[in-house]
């Protein structure tokens, strides 16, 4: 399949008269960001604007925020996510008041407005296709990204949902990701840099998840669920998990993150709060035979 037509079916293009208002948009935060601070204070009701309100908290833009400002403002292509979406991710993002840890599963043309949401902290791109890296890194070579290889396809997702039960590398109690080759569902071989960091936030949104030899999201969902539960720190991980509109993934986040955990979602968004196990017993119940 050529790139172009990649890009059209992973994130199509939004309509003239809905890109104009974008564009509007976006040109007046230009003008916002370098002639005044002071209409940045007027209105928290515009995702851009809290961008630019960031920047300036942060003194002088940063090269990926001035990237993502260009890049958005000259291009055709928005962010998959809607505004209301995002939002919810952003409000997490302005409550931290912090650089952060960011991993974010998928990259593509919302990839600069992630990166440069968190211009002074951590933000990592995991990508299903090597060929799709190159071509994003190409235009935006400020961005952070690895490929990853995936065990599993869509067309086993409820098989392996019934199983991994039965897996003791796949109970909660004994579960872990580095090296893990007998659960299916923990990605084994990612970077030490992945195992090792404590992520403050993570977005799930890929791999693709609508055919039938896609990956699909399930080894992603189940693997930040173990990661998050083993976090190093006491703080909870935030869980973004998109497209939950499909069958699998709504399945999946209610068997590994967990209703409990549910804290807000709209649209086809839900946000977890995943709480570190630490040094609670229950970690090690032996018992112990789902996630929820």
């Amino acid at each position: 399949m050529q790139v172009n037509e990649k890009m059209r079916n992973r994130y199509p293009l939004i309509g003239e008269k809905r890109w104009s208002v974008v564009l509007l948009v976006i040109l007046g935060i230009i003008g916002a960001l370098v002639f005044t601070t002071t209409i940045l204070q007027t209105s928290n009701n515009t995702l851009l604007c809290s961008f630019t309100r960031t920047t300036n908290q942060q003194s002088d833009p940063t090269p990926i925020q001035l990237r993502a400002i260009l890049h958005y403002a000259t291009s055709h292509v928005v962010p998959q996510q809607n505004l209301a979406e995002i939002s919810i991710t952003l409000n997490v993002i302005k409550s931290l008041n912090r650089p952060f840890n960011f991993l974010v599963f998928g990259l593509g043309h919302d990839s600069l407005m992630w990166a440069g949401f968190n211009p002074k902290g951590t933000t990592l791109f995991l990508e299903e296709d090597p060929k799709w890296v190159q071509t994003v890194l190409k235009d935006a070579p400020e961005l952070r990204a690895i490929t990853v290889p995936y065990r599993t396809q869509l067309q086993e997702a409820d098989e392996l949902l019934k199983s991994y039960r039965s897996e003791p590398a796949c109970s909660p109690a004994k579960a872990t990701l580095k090296g893990n080759e007998k659960c299916k569902l923990a990605l084994h071989n990612l970077p030490d840099e992945v195992y090792d960091t404590d992520w403050d936030l993570i977005m799930i949104d890929a791999p693709r998840g609508y055919f039938a030899e896609a990956p699909g999201r399930m080894a992603a969902i189940f693997s930040m669920n173990v990661m998050a539960r083993n976090r190093k720190g006491s703080d909870v991980t935030h869980v973004f998990l998109h497209d939950v509109d499909r069958k699998v993934e709504k399945e999946y986040a209610e068997e590994f993150l967990c209703k409990k955990n549910k804290v807000d979602g709209v649209g086809r968004l839900w946000h977890f709060k995943i709480p570190a196990i630490g040094n609670n017993d229950t970690r090690h119940d032996s018992t112990e035979t789902g996630f929820c």
